[in-house]
């Protein structure tokens, strides 16, 4: 019998009442900076259905059954030292071509909310404030911001510019929020190459936080295409002999990147992927060249002198020109839902399962994109607890 709107329900009749998703904190390191902007506006985008999930490999049908929480679950929060408004932010985006037109007003309220939760970073010029006071301080701000908005957990992304090595055992910002997320009891992720939970001084922290953490070093472009190149040459048993290659970047990593310290770190990842994959480290560098008139976008080129059979000279050479923002911002969202869901069942420590999605991730894993892929379908199978006792990663 089908009730209606006059028919008196009996207290014995069983009312199915719609049940929320708790919500997720999501507490961005660099929350004002081009790829948190574009990751506000796009998840944005996506609950309210204005655009398909184009990137996102936790929206294919492989991923439904893993428990992950939805898009419209996430609240947006974070620290940053600059002071431009996200709606503006996301205004400047799209003038320049990274986000669709007419998106910024399309979610205003949305960027608006997410502003009212960013909170002041450092340290900046003259701050005095001892590495042991930072941490609290912006420990302090996570929890009220989870508090605040009544979140079941919050996860911690770093998409700030990426930071020169250090040369001393100061710990630099990326360590101190780094730091500050574990202290909170928040999970970690690096989407950067600076240091981060892998400085020595961090090491019993993390060991002992109890906490899942991922990183580092978002693979969006180059690296990329050298994880799935890498095994085809190496499977093809064919010699590499040479692989370089050069960036071109404007935006603000192409401002950090400029400096050869910041520029040591980014690279590191790149040519690591060509040792682990062809067993052999092949002559060659990667340059990185800022272009300010480029803004968000970049241009990737490689070339590679390999030996065919009886020793003939071949080359091979890529063009990869993209939008950085644009090809991070679906990685983000997919490594927030992923880790979200870890910590949820308990998992602590690094993440290997999810170097599909760094240049240098944490844990010990496969190199090539292939067999990094593999273990993702099956870490989002262990997720949902449908891959069988004793199977995460395998």
């Amino acid at each position: 019998m089908s009730l209606t709107a006059s028919e008196p329900v009996s207290a014995s009749a069983s009312v199915s009442v719609p049940v929320s998703p708790p919500r997720v904190g999501v507490w961005l390191i660099g929350a004002r900076g081009s790829v948190a902007t574009t990751v506000v506006a796009g998840c944005a985008a996506l609950t309210a259905g204005l655009h398909p999930p184009v990137g996102l490999v936790t929206e294919t049908a492989a991923f439904a059954r893993s428990g992950l929480p939805p898009l419209s679950a996430l609240v947006f929060g974070g620290h940053d030292t600059l002071d431009c408004p996200l709606p503006k932010r996301a205004e400047e985006l799209a003038a320049g071509g990274v986000l669709p037109p007419g998106l910024p007003a399309a979610v205003t309220a949305e960027l608006a909310a997410a502003e009212r939760e960013i909170r002041p970073g450092g340290p900046t010029p003259g701050d005095t404030r001892s590495p042991r006071r930072l941490i609290d301080a912006f420990a302090t701000d996570i929890d009220a911001f989870i508090q605040r908005r009544g979140l079941a957990r919050a996860v911690v992304v770093n998409v700030a510019s990426t930071e020169p090595t250090p040369t001393d055992d100061t710990l630099p910002p990326s360590s101190l929020y780094a730091a500050a997320a574990l202290h909170a009891g928040c999970p970690y992720i690096s989407f950067t190459p600076s240091t981060g939970l892998h400085h020595p001084a961090l090491a019993e922290l993390a060991a002992t936080s109890g906490l899942p953490y991922a990183g580092r070093d978002g693979k969006t472009g180059q690296t990329l295409l050298r994880s799935a190149l890498g095994p085809m040459f190496s499977q093809r048993a064919l010699a590499v002999r040479a692989w370089s290659g050069t960036n071109l970047l404007g935006g603000g990593d192409g401002a950090a990147l400029a400096d050869p310290a910041a520029a040591a770190a980014k690279n590191a990842g790149k040519e690591r992927v060509l040792t682990d994959t062809l067993g052999t480290t092949p002559e060659g560098q990667v340059h990185i060249d800022d272009v300010p008139a480029l803004g968000d976008w970049k241009t990737a080129w490689d070339h590679i002198a390999f030996d065919g059979f009886l020793g003939t000279r071949m080359i091979l050479q890529t063009i990869w020109q993209g939008c950085d923002s644009a090809l991070a911002a679906p990685l983000v969202l997919d490594l927030i839902r992923l880790t979200t869901r870890a910590h949820e069942t308990g998992l602590s420590g690094p993440l290997p399962e999810l170097a599909f999605y760094f240049k240098d991730p944490a844990g010990q894993g496969p190199s090539a994109l292939g067999e990094q892929y593999g273990k993702l379908l099956n870490f989002g199978r262990w997720l949902g607890g449908w891959a069988g006792e004793g199977e995460r990663g395998a």
